[in-house]
């Protein structure tokens, strides 16, 4: 059984709006200096006064954590997601014992990096690699660790160019490179991380969750915070989803995610139509009347089975004669993932041009796409809808008022089933043979 390398027992973290408990002393002092001064002028102070400052007091009470329960295993990357001001940085900056807990207790075994700002402890005047002593001095490296490790943090960075330039002119994804390789290369039990890694670009996060996850490997233990579900379902294996300061739900990655999503996104209608032509989106050229999701038996529903095939139906009405149109759909998935687009292109030739669209006279058509079975995998989708003439494009956006769920058919074991992830699980054909080995 895997040891348990932090336990987080009946935590709760309260600020008083306005007042004292700010978890950082100055501030604190400035407060009650100020309340014992204007105390202090008064000799005699009525009691229901003084009551009424109390319950104002605690009116302002504002818990940010409330009653928080779990542990952390060795090796594990817990992802902790939730809205903004769900208690989730503050939740990492009382593990970084950046600031302290109102009631309940943490038990930590092993030294703890943290990641919570970009370019935190950076001097601006000094260079990135004088930044680089400073900065991992701070995290608790010795200068001899960081002289060894030095070329490989500076690598990893990927700003070698200036490393010898003041870091007041690097760019914000510049110092989030150079803050996480040194956090990254400090070799600690557990490393923390608060969305630092949205700053920087795609590339760079690809390493950064390579190496969070070759920490992991190791047997060491990540913290992550982000916003990402597509981040937090690749990179941690267990999560948690805080709401309003408290625990929502713990579990594996997946299931978390799943329950945020359900609760957090608005789930549209399998159709939307309009009444009046006039206020249908569009413009003078086509208008969009209707969008529906249909199953096999072409019934409009929200859900909608991977074995069947699935079809999504429009109805427009061309405003002018003769014109050229392309009706086309894009598919996102919950995560907002573009999942593919296709569009009602006419038959190629030499002579034709795919965008020009099929010429239509004025009146009111039709058009359906079939989206084959066993192509989208389980989930949610939102279909919008575009026309293009000519390359132009006419948006009738129908935002996320259009959606259906995908359903397993149970066709699949469910423990086969978990190997076959994505968007899409469409069935491919495949040829497998024999194959004769010649003889070196």
């Amino acid at each position: 059984m895997s040891e348990v390398v932090i336990k987080v027992e009946n935590l709760s973290k309260r600020y008083q709006l306005g007042s004292i408990n700010t978890g950082i002393l100055l501030q604190d002092v400035n407060r009650w200096w100020m309340r014992v001064t204007k105390k202090g002028q008064s000799i005699i102070v009525d009691e229901t006064e003084e009551e009424e400052e109390k319950q104002a007091l605690k009116d302002r009470d504002f818990w940010a954590l409330k009653d928080i329960n779990f542990e952390v295993k060795k090796g594990e990357v817990l992802g902790i997601i939730g809205k903004n001001g769900a208690g989730k940085s503050t939740l990492l900056k009382i593990l970084s014992r950046i600031t302290l807990p109102t009631a309940g207790q943490i038990k930590v075994k092993g030294h703890i990096a943290s990641l919570l700002e970009v370019g935190t402890g950076f001097h601006p005047d000094l260079t990135g690699k004088e930044n680089i002593f400073l900065n991992g001095a701070i995290l608790g490296m010795t200068k001899r660790e960081i002289k060894s490790k030095l070329d490989e943090i500076i690598a990893f960075s990927g700003v070698e160019r200036y490393i010898e330039t003041p870091v007041k002119r690097y760019s914000s994804g510049m110092y989030v490179r150079l803050a996480f390789a040194v956090a990254a290369h400090l070799d600690p039990e557990i490393l923390i991380i608060d969305e630092a890694l949205s700053v920087g670009d795609i590339e760079f996060q690809r390493k950064c969750m390579k190496k969070m996850s070759q920490i992991a490997r190791e047997g060491k233990t990540v913290l992550f915070v982000s916003h990402s579900m597509e981040t937090i379902k690749n990179l941690c294996t267990h999560a948690i989803l805080l709401d309003l300061g408290k625990i929502y739900l713990k579990g594996t990655a997946k299931e978390v995610l799943k329950t945020y999503e359900d609760i957090t996104f608005y789930k549209g209608k399998p159709e939307v139509f309009w009444y009046n032509q006039a206020q249908a989106p569009g413009n003078k050229v086509v208008r969009l009347m209707a969008v529906r999701a249909l199953n096999q038996a072409h019934q409009v529903t929200n859900t909608l089975l991977d074995n069947e095939d699935i079809y999504i139906e429009i109805d427009f009405c061309a405003e002018a004669e003769g014109v050229c149109l392309t009706s086309s759909i894009q598919l996102f998935n919950q995560q907002g993932i573009f999942v593919l687009s296709s569009g009602n292109w006419p038959s190629t030739t030499a002579n034709i041009d795919p965008f020009s669209g099929s010429k239509f006279g004025k009146g009111t058509y039709r058009s359906r796409v079939k989206i084959p079975a066993y192509f989208l995998n389980e989930g949610y989708y939102i279909v919008n809808v575009v026309f293009l003439q000519n390359s132009t494009v006419y948006v009738a956006d129908t935002g996320e008022a259009v959606s259906f769920t995908v359903e397993d058919s149970g066709d699949m074991r469910k423990e086969f089933k978990e190997s076959f992830e994505g968007v899409i699980r469409p069935k491919l054909e495949w040829n497998t043979c024999p194959l004769v080995l010649k003889n070196a």
